[in-house]
């Protein structure tokens, strides 16, 4: 099972990208805060397909996890989002592990940094 699958209930939508391009906000509920179809999405609130979407940051880096072959899904681990923060929280087998993931994380389009403090080593 895959990151996308396990943490979201999904399978990877046709056309997903990590860094997917933001739709026109006229898809975006007015609770985001859309006065006019000429602003653009928030980079945090993308999702896999360049629409809006809540947890958008939270999904593109499950999908970047599912995508690069040296991370396997690590059920004992989970992802999250504030704002533009990834938080990664839960148990990795390794520090080595850790810091792929990280460095994944934060090559996410959007992620303004990756919270680890939750995330145990062992």
């Amino acid at each position: 099972m895959g990151w996308l699958k396990r943490l979201f209930g999904m399978e990877k939508p046709q056309n997903a990208q990590v860094n997917a391009t933001p739709a026109p906000t006229a898809q975006a509920p007015a609770s985001a805060g859309a006065a006019s179809g000429s602003e653009t999405i928030p980079p945090e609130r993308v999702g896999l397909n360049g629409e809006y979407d809540q947890s958008g940051l939270a999904k593109r880096v499950a999908l970047a996890f599912d995508q690069d072959p040296s991370l396997d899904d690590i059920d004992t681990l989970y992802v999250a989002q504030t704002g533009g923060t990834v938080v990664l929280k839960g148990k990795v087998p390794s520090q080595q592990i850790l810091s792929q993931m990280v460095s994944v994380a934060r090559s996410v389009e959007g992620a303004t940094g990756v919270e680890t403090n939750q995330v145990t080593i062992g």
